[in-house]
C-alpha cells in the first residue's frame, strides 16, 4: 500500500478526530481492538473480529487485546499485544506502510495496558465486558460515535484503494466460483474454489459466503454450503454473495449465472442491464430512497417483460406488488463494515431518518454524495413464502401463476457492484475490476 496515500489518510482522520473529540468534550479516546469469546460450555472461542472503531484508526484486524490512545493533536499510541505464547500465532510488532504514524508500544499481557490508559476527560470505545475496573473513560459517548459514524461516509483515496484491492480479490474469486459451477461442483466446493482464490480464509471473509444453486438463490441470505453435487440436467442457477479483505476494507460482490440458455439466463441479462442504469443514477444531491423507488419500476419493468405480472410496472409499484419480487433494499454504504455504519443518520450529531414505510428495509435514507461508497444490488426472487401470502391477497389476480412456477426453480437473480460517487463521475470499482 502506498505511503503517501496513508499519510494524507491518517492526517484527514487526526483532523476529524480532533474536531469531533473538542465538539464532545474529551480530551482522549482509548479505543480497544476486543478480546475473543469463549463458546458455551467449552474452551475454544469463537473467530475474533475487531471492534470496527478500531481498525477505523489503525489497519490491524486480528489481534485482541490490543489499543489505540489517541489524545487530540498528539501521535496516536498503539498498545500492540504480543503474549509469550505456544499455543497462538503471535504477530510480528508492526513494521510496514502505517507503522511510523503511531507510537508503539508492546503488551506481553492484556492487564499490562492499564499503565497506558486514562479515564480524565476521556472516551472509549468497544465492548467493556470484563474491562469494568479498567480506566477507560465513558463508555461509548452517543454524541460521538454519531458524529464519528457519520464522518466514516466519506472516504479518503487511502480508502478507495483499499476498496479497489478489495474488489480485486474478490472479482478474481468470483471468477473461479464461477468456473466451478460449470463444472459441476457443489455449493461446498464452490465456496472452497472461492476461498482459495482469494487466498482468504472464511473467518477473514467480510460475511459469509452466499453460494446458492437453483432454488436456493431464493434464500437471501443463503449459507447453507450443501455438500452435494447436482446432475448436469439438474443444474439450473448460480448466486453467489461474496466479498473479500483489504486492510480491513470490504468487498461486497453479487453475479447470478444462468448454467443454459433460456428465458432465464434471458432475464439474468436483463437485470444486469438495470443494475448499471441503476449505478448510473448515483448523483450527488439525489436522496437514496428516490434511486430505490427507481429500483423497484425496473423490476416492475422486468416482471411485465417477462410475463410474471399481467399489469404495468407503474401499478405494480404503486400496489406495492413489485416489494413479492424485490423484499430488499436496492444497497448500503460500504467500507470498514459491508453495511457500513449512518445510513440512517440525520445530521453529523444524530437523529434517525427511516427508510420509506414500504422500503422497511432498505439500509441508506441519506443524500448521496460525493466520496461517499454504495453497494447497487437489485434483484428479483421467487420466494416460496412471499408468493404464498401474494396468492391469498387480492392482488393475486394480476399475477401469471403459470409463469411464476416456471422461474421458481431458478430461485432469483441478483447483481451487485461496489461503486464511488465522485463529483462529477461514478467510478464502478467491481466493473473496472471484471475489464481487466
Amino acid at each position: 500500500m502506498d505511503k503517501n496515500l496513508y499519510a494524507d489518510h491518517i492526517a484527514t482522520l487526526r483532523s476529524r478526530y480532533d474536531d469531533i473529540m473538542e465538539q464532545c468534550g474529551f480530551d482522549t479516546l482509548n479505543v480497544f481492538s476486543g478480546a475473543p469469546k469463549v463458546q458455551f460450555l467449552d474452551d475454544n472461542y469463537y473467530p475474533f473480529k475487531v471492534n470496527p472503531q478500531f481498525k477505523a484508526l489503525v489497519p490491524v484486524t486480528d489481534n485482541p487485546h490490543s489499543w489505540v490512545i489517541y489524545r487530540r493533536g498528539q501521535k496516536p499510541k498503539l498498545l500492540f499485544y504480543r503474549p509469550v505464547d505456544f499455543w497462538h500465532y503471535v504477530p510480528p510488532a508492526p513494521q510496514t506502510f502505517w507503522s511510523d504514524h503511531y507510537d508503539i508500544e508492546l503488551l506481553s499481557k492484556p492487564a499490562d495496558a492499564k499503565e497506558f490508559l486514562s479515564a480524565e476527560n476521556a472516551a472509549f470505545l468497544g465492548e467493556t465486558a470484563g474491562l469494568e475496573d479498567w480506566p477507560i473513560g465513558t463508555p461509548n459517548p452517543q454524541e460521538l460515535l454519531e458524529r464519528l459514524h457519520w464522518a466514516r461516509a466519506y472516504k479518503t483515496p487511502y480508502e478507495f484503494a483499499c476498496l479497489r484491492e478489495a474488489n480485486r480479490i474478490a472479482v478474481k474469486a468470483h471468477r473461479a466460483a464461477e468456473a466451478a459451477f460449470r463444472s459441476g461442483a457443489s455449493e461446498f466446493e464452490i465456496n472452497l474454489a472461492y476461498l482459495q482464490a482469494a487466498g482468504q480464509g472464511e473467518n477473514r471473509m467480510p460475511y459469509g459466503n452466499i453460494v446458492a444453486l437453483n432454488e436456493h438463490a431464493a434464500i437471501l441470505h443463503y449459507t447453507h454450503l450443501s455438500e452435494q453435487r447436482l446432475p448436469e440436467a439438474e443444474l439450473k442457477t448460480f448466486l453467489i454473495d461474496a466479498g473479500a479483505d483489504c486492510n480491513g476494507y470490504c468487498a461486497d460482490i453479487t453475479r447470478t449465472y444462468a448454467y443454459r440458455d433460456g428465458e432465464f439466463a434471458e432475464l439474468v441479462a436483463a437485470m444486469d442491464q438495470k443494475e448499471q442504469e441503476l449505478v448510473a443514477g448515483l448523483k450527488p444531491g439525489l436522496p437514496y430512497p428516490d434511486l430505490h423507488r427507481e429500483c423497484h419500476h425496473k423490476v416492475g419493468q422486468l416482471l411485465n417483460q417477462f410475463g410474471v405480472i399481467k399489469t404495468s410496472a407503474e401499478s405494480a409499484v404503486e400496489s406495492g406488488l413489485t416489494g413479492t419480487f424485490m423484499p430488499h433494499g436496492l444497497g448500503h454504504f460500504l467500507g470498514l463494515q459491508v453495511h457500513d455504519v449512518g445510513g440512517h443518520q440525520t445530521a453529523p450529531q444524530g437523529g434517525v431518518t427511516p427508510p420509506p414505510a414500504e422500503y422497511p428495509f432498505l439500509r441508506t435514507s441519506r443524500t448521496i454524495e460525493e466520496n461517499q461508497v454504495f453497494t447497487i444490488e437489485p434483484g428479483l426472487y421467487f420466494i416460496d413464502s412471499l408468493l404464498a401470502e401474494l396468492k391469498d391477497s387480492e392482488l393475486a389476480t394480476e399475477v401469471n401463476w403459470d409463469k411464476v412456477d416456471a422461474f421458481r426453480p431458478f430461485g432469483g437473480v441478483r447483481i451487485e457492484d461496489n461503486v464511488i460517487v465522485h463529483k462529477d463521475r461514478i467510478e464502478n470499482m467491481t466493473r473496472d475490476c471484471y475489464a481487466q
